[in-house]
């Protein structure tokens, strides 16, 4: 099983060096806090906060996914040089269609430093 590294808050991290390899890598879930059932509903998951992270041909970020739970509600692919071989924020909204709560969770994955975690986000569906 491939190690799966998390956000750690970066107040906690002293150097600046880490902060920015940590945000960076870390991808993070815009969406509203409810949803209604059987209605599409807009999930956003972009890689890093204030970090950017390269977009070069040995070192980018090659896919976001999202989970409820251990499900795989859906994926994105890229591929290098899809952010015009600049430093950005990869990013990605998923449109879903609920039939129950929810625990998002996302998944990126850099072609050089492995697969990083969100933290959990509740939705509740009515």
């Amino acid at each position: 099983m491939p190690k799966i590294n998390r956000y750690v808050d970066i107040d906690t991290v002293e150097r600046e060096a880490k902060k920015d390899y940590i945000d960076r890598h870390s991808p993070f879930i815009y969406c509203e806090s409810s949803a209604t059932k059987g209605e599409k509903f807009a999930v956003t998951v972009k890689m890093g906060k204030e970090y950017t992270h390269p977009d070069d041909f040995d070192h980018y970020i090659e896919s976001i996914a999202l989970y409820d739970g251990e499900t795989l509600l859906a994926k994105a692919d890229f591929l290098a040089g899809a952010l015009g071989n600049q430093k950005g924020h990869q990013e990605v909204t998923f449109n879903i269609v609920p039939t129950k709560n929810l625990n998002l969770v996302a998944q990126g994955y850099c072609t050089k430093h492995g697969i990083w975690e969100s933290d959990p986000v509740k939705v509740s569906v009515a």
